[in-house]
């Protein structure tokens, strides 16, 4: 075997990276659990527009992590098969995978002892998360081994930064990401906030703008500004909003220098807590913290 053969990449649904690129990255994925409140014991299938349409509709999606049984599975079929394993994790301060991923992991050791676990906690989420999988894929197919990735991963996990804008802030509401009254307070003055997840791994909000599109450029001016290699690969993700993700892609190419652009999906995990409208961007830089940035 060679080293990128002797080990499995795994991640989870809360990367938001479609099949097309977990497949070109020989990456697999551990799906979370997604359902609608009225219907908690049916597995939520809604996908894109149509997920969000019912969202908009007034239905409450829920988010749940995957239980142990899945991981056993997931990391049991590689160790038999006499890979090791390297799986990169949802923010742990936004989700349990990580935490029940150890306890797999614990549990696997004792009955393969010959075999080697290492889980890193992403502090990232959607394509923040799958920006560091796709960085870590890259290394892996260069022939890192399985100690060297994990060590890659740890050194640029906090260099992925996550900047983004929702459209309605009553879903970040009830998920106790921001008050009622200032959920309230920004839906009647048209206020759309720029978010961003700090070295924690915690959704954190930052600026309030007024307007849609204001908010959405402002996402390119923190690129603009922050980001340490625009040679490297950007990731733009949004939940039901083309036209604003394909406006924002112009902006970087088009006056920010940068030269690879990717737009992909917000999924049911991430978009049932960001809500319909969300548009995100991720990038390497320097530092995650919030900083001004010149007009």
């Amino acid at each position: 075997m060679t080293p990128n053969e002797s080990y499995a990449l795994i991640t989870d649904s809360g990367a938001d990276l479609s099949e097309q690129m977990l497949q070109r990255m020989g990456v697999e994925t551990i799906s979370l659990n997604v359902f609608m409140k009225d219907n908690p014991a049916l597995t939520c299938t809604l996908r894109g527009k149509d997920f969000y349409d019912a969202l908009r509709g007034g239905q409450v999606a829920c988010t749940s992590a995957a239980n142990l049984s899945s991981f056993r599975e997931i990391f049991g079929k590689h160790l038999e098969a006499g890979r090791d394993i390297l799986y990169l994790s949802f923010s742990s301060p936004l989700s349990c995978m990580c935490a029940t991923a150890r306890i797999a992991a614990e549990e696997l050791a004792e009955e393969y002892p010959g075999r080697s676990i290492r889980i890193v906690d992403s502090l990232s989420a959607s394509m923040g998360q799958g920006l560091l999988v796709y960085h870590c894929a890259e290394q892996k197919e260069r022939g890192l081994s399985l100690d060297e990735l994990a060590a890659y991963a740890e050194a640029t996990r906090l260099k992925i930064v996550h900047r983004f804008t929702v459209d309605d802030l009553l879903f970040l509401k009830r998920g106790g990401r921001v008050g009622a009254m200032s959920a309230y307070a920004g839906a009647l003055l048209g206020i759309k906030p720029v978010l961003y997840v700090n070295d924690e791994g915690k959704l954190v909000p930052g600026q309030k703008l007024r307007g849609r599109k204001n908010a959405v450029m402002e996402l390119g001016k923190h690129y603009n500004a922050e980001c340490t290699d625009k040679e490297s690969t950007v990731f733009i993700a949004h939940a039901d909003a083309p036209d604003y993700a394909e406006m924002l892609k112009e902006a970087l190419l088009q006056h920010h220098g940068a030269k690879h652009v990717v737009i992909g999906e917000i999924g049911p995990v991430i978009g049932a807590h960001a809500g319909p409208g969300t548009v995100a961007l991720f990038y390497l830089g320097a530092s995650r913290t919030e900083k001004p940035v010149q007009d």
